[in-house]
C-alpha cells in the first residue's frame, strides 16, 4: 500500500465535490459546505489557490462551460490521478476510524 501526506479539509472537501460532477469554484464552495453540515467554509482565497495546486498536481483538470451565455464559466473536473487521492484519503480515515473502536 502507498502511503501518501493526508490531504487538507479543503483539499478532501474540493476533491469530494468534484467526484460528484463537475463544477465551478462557487458551486464547490457552496456544495462543500452543504457536505459537511456547514462545518467547513472554503473561502474564495484557499478554493482558487487550491485549485491552482491541485492542477499542478494534476488532480484536476479545467474546463469551461459549453451552455450559450457560460462560455466564460471556469469548471473544474476530477482526473483519474484525483479519483486515486480522493479513495486513498478515504481509505486513509476509514483505517483511522476503525481504531477507534
Amino acid at each position: 500500500m502507498k502511503k501518501s501526506e493526508p490531504l487538507s479539509e479543503s483539499y478532501y472537501y474540493i476533491l469530494l465535490c468534484l467526484s460528484k460532477g463537475a463544477n465551478h469554484g462557487y458551486g464547490i464552495m457552496q456544495m462543500a459546505e452543504k457536505l459537511s453540515d456547514g462545518e467547513v467554509k472554503i473561502g474564495s482565497g484557499t478554493m482558487y489557490g487550491a485549485t491552482s495546486n491541485m492542477m499542478k498536481k494534476g488532480w484536476i483538470e479545467e474546463t469551461f462551460a459549453q451552455e450559450p451565455g457560460q462560455e466564460r464559466r471556469r469548471l473544474y473536473t476530477l482526473t483519474d490521478a484525483g479519483k486515486a487521492t480522493l479513495e486513498n484519503e478515504i481509505g486513509r480515515l476509514k483505517r483511522m476510524l476503525a481504531h477507534v473502536e
